[in-house]
């Protein structure tokens, strides 16, 4: 087993600016890392990390997240098993896929695009990080729970600052208090509204985790306020990340911008490869119930494993030429890209693949389609390069670009 000093820390200033070659390094030469900081093994393999995430034989726990999740969000639902997680995995689920995906929240994503461009068409320059994508996806859950879009800043906030707790890998104190202050004012704000909202039922979201009813299991207050922490915070960091990792990877490969702009099928490949290349969330963390072994040596029970997505994604013994941005590969399946059958793992995998997958999905698609319609020449600003920040969740922070405005909005 090798040790983190042999190659750049993944708490170091060098890893934050650019994985990706100390992720080589890690895949190539030490597959399993003992990492004192963080008290947790790293792995990097496409293999390794699949293996943990399909997971049937409960050997990967989701046990870390009592100490990594519980204290910002409460009990969420990813850190339940068996039969309870089937049930509350079904209480939940069918909000974000089918008839109430299509019909209910569809809509609500198509406005809040059509809104936040409208602010920017006729200007012929904007941020698409601050003057959307980090606007969007907040909105759109804001709107699919009914709650008031006035409070934007306050929703923006928050998951800012869960998003931040878990990435604290430096365990920085200043960091971790204002995680575990939002559990409490996020608190303050939803149960309140659960409790109003199961007196006075509509057909948002929120109404819908309130009636919902499987095996006459319900949903308490608690669970619900859970859950939509959960959903801000994870919806809005990873679609907020992802809007900018596409703009960024398209505006890079010029030919690749024009096809999906020629053709809009092409979107779902491009969204699906950007997840691959540059994925939103760039490791995950699970807990070893029993002794394990995986490339590189032994883990032992009771242990925090962390597994390297970002590394994973670019293994090259699972995809030709990995560290090529490329939506015309062969060897990632778009039609499956959004499902627990997904050739990537940014969604990861198994039982606990991302629920809201299919509203990043509709998400992505429906702002990046509307955004290529408002900017039919966008380009970057002059001498700007999109550079990702983050470790734990990665992404650019800024990206300027210049277009030329259309003349009407499309309809």
């Amino acid at each position: 087993m090798a040790t983190a000093q042999q190659i750049p820390d993944i708490l170091s200033a060098e890893f934050a600016a650019d994985p990706y070659p100390a992720y080589r390094v890690m895949r190539e030469s030490a597959p399993l890392i003992w990492h004192e900081a963080t008290r947790s093994y790293i792995i990097s393999r496409y293999d390794d990390v699949e293996r943990v995430f399909k997971d049937r034989d409960s050997v990967f726990t989701t046990d870390n997240y009592d100490w990594q999740i519980e204290p910002v969000h409460g009990k969420t639902i990813l850190q339940l098993s068996g039969r309870e997680h089937a049930v509350r995995r079904a209480l939940v689920a069918p909000a974000f896929r089918g008839a109430d995906l299509r019909e209910k929240f569809l809509p609500v994503i198509d406005r809040n695009a059509r809104e936040l461009i409208d602010a920017f068409r006729d200007t012929g320059s904007v941020d698409l990080v601050g003057g959307f994508a980090t606007r969007f996806p907040v909105n759109v859950i804001a709107d699919m729970l009914g709650l008031d879009r006035a409070d934007h800043e306050k929703f923006h906030g928050w998951y800012t600052a869960v998003i931040a707790f878990l990435g604290n890998l430096s365990g920085d104190a200043a960091v971790t208090a204002a995680g575990e202050r939002t559990r409490t004012e996020f608190a303050e704000y939803m149960i309140p509204i659960i409790r109003d909202r199961r007196e006075n039922l509509g057909d948002d979201l929120l109404s819908t985790l309130c009636a919902a009813e499987v095996d006459g299991v319900r949903m308490s207050d608690e669970d619900i306020k859970a859950f939509c922490s959960l959903l801000l915070a994870a919806g809005g960091e990873t679609t907020d990340k992802a809007i900018a990792s596409i703009f960024a990877n398209l505006l890079l490969h010029p030919e690749q911008l024009a096809a999906v702009r020629a053709d809009r099928a092409l979107l779902p490949r491009a969204f699906a490869e950007t997840l691959r290349f540059t994925p939103p969330v760039h490791m995950i963390m699970r807990q070893t119930a029993t002794e394990v072994e995986l490339s590189g040596g032994t883990i032992p029970p009771g242990a925090t494993v962390t597994c390297l997505i970002g590394a994973a994604n670019r293994d090259g013994s699972h995809y030709r030429d990995p560290d090529t941005f490329d939506i015309f590969r062969d060897d990632l399946t778009a039609t499956t890209a959004f499902s627990a059958a997904a050739d990537h793992l940014a969604f990861a995998l198994g039982r606990h693949f991302c629920v809201g997958a299919l509203l990043a999905k509709a998400e992505i698609e429906t702002g990046v389609d509307q955004l290529l319609d408002a900017m039919p020449d966008v380009r970057l600003d002059d001498g700007f390069d999109p550079v990702e920040q983050g470790v734990f969740t990665r992404g650019p922070a800024s990206l300027p670009v210049r277009f030329t405005p259309v003349t009407a909005r499309p309809e």
